[in-house]
């Protein structure tokens, strides 16, 4: 995750650090904490870049790539 976010041309700037939180072999999942430095508020920053849908996104974009 931490190079996925850190060389995104979206995000890498506004990106700090990854972290998981908690890891489940049961379900396969992962729980992370993302944390991103942002900017002072801005227009329609928080509500366009920090979108969780659009940072979910770029990391399902990483991983179209990779095949």
């Amino acid at each position: 995750l931490t190079e996925v976010y850190s060389s995104s041309p979206a995000l890498g700037r506004y990106f700090r650090s990854a972290q998981v939180i908690s890891f489940s072999n049961e379900s396969s999942s992962v729980i992370y904490q993302l944390v991103f430095a942002v900017p002072p508020s801005t227009e329609g920053f928080m509500e366009n870049t920090m979108n969780p849908d659009f940072i979910r996104n770029i990391l399902r974009q990483s991983i179209y790539d990779e095949d």
